[in-house]
């Protein structure tokens, strides 16, 4: 085996060529067939998986950031039961928005420095579908925990159970496509040191409307207002941000590469 390449020799990468070495044996050598790719993208989720467990605090950050965004607007607004029940929602989507935001910088960066984002493309496997496979770990890191602590938070914000239920699924619908969105800026800017303002200036005009109507679903539901067309709208961007967003992630990875 040859040694792992080593970008800017970052000494936290060192343990990461121990917890990828089969992905690297399927990249050098798997069978460019659908059961070879469902092999290398078994394992390169199986790697990111073990890194997102040695480097817990990089899951603990973002959620920790979400709950003390929501907890801090109380005191800034007041802590009118009424007001806060109101707003919580749009409390609660800026704070999944800015804690997505947190974490987008490590979705590439350490696959970039150690030589990981090479090898995939030399695979002969769809980078398409490799890259998609680090959204969905991303999203299950980030995305996720979120939504675990949306009950707690709505609980905290005095909001009823139906309007969590309904801020519950707008977020399940929404959160996978931040990830989604914020890998294509996320590739842009892998080649950039200290590229978070960049990131977000590239990301932030693409999140504004998830964020319109991922909050507003669940003011149409506290006004008995009908919510389906909002949900169909989260929904299609969804589908849409998943067909289209690999590939220009995948572009653009190239590009950053080259």
């Amino acid at each position: 085996r040859t040694p792992l390449p080593q970008r800017h020799g970052n000494p936290d990468n060192a343990p990461v060529a121990a917890s990828w070495s089969g992905f690297r044996l399927y990249c050098a050598t798997g069978e460019l067939t659908v059961s070879g790719l469902a092999t290398a993208l078994h394992a390169l989720i199986r790697r990111d998986v073990r890194l997102v467990v040695r480097h817990s605090s990089d899951v603990a950050h973002p959620v920790m950031f979400f709950i003390i965004v929501v907890a801090v607007f109380p005191f800034g607004v007041g802590s009118d039961p009424a007001l806060l029940s109101k707003i919580g929602p749009g409390i609660i989507w800026v704070g999944a928005l800015l804690a997505t935001l947190l974490s987008l910088d490590a979705l590439f960066r350490s696959d970039f420095e150690d030589g990981t984002l090479e090898q995939m493309a030399l695979s002969g496997h769809p980078l398409t579908v490799l890259v998609l496979g680090k959204v969905f770990v991303h999203w299950c890191v980030t995305g996720l925990p979120l939504l675990i602590a949306t009950p707690l938070l709505g609980l905290f914000l005095g909001m009823e159970t139906e309007a969590q239920l309904t801020l519950l699924a707008a977020l399940a619908l929404g959160t996978p496509t931040l990830s989604l969105i914020g890998s294509v800026g996320t590739a842009l800017t892998i080649g950039i040191r200290r590229s978070g303002l960049l990131l977000t200036l590239l990301v932030l005009p693409l999140y504004v409307p998830v964020l319109i109507f991922g909050a507003s679903v669940v003011l149409a539901a506290d006004a008995g207002l009908p919510t389906a067309g909002h949900f169909y709208f989260l929904g299609a961007m969804m589908v849409l941000a998943l067909a289209l967003a690999p590939l220009a992630t995948t572009a653009a990875l190239k590009i950053s590469l080259n």
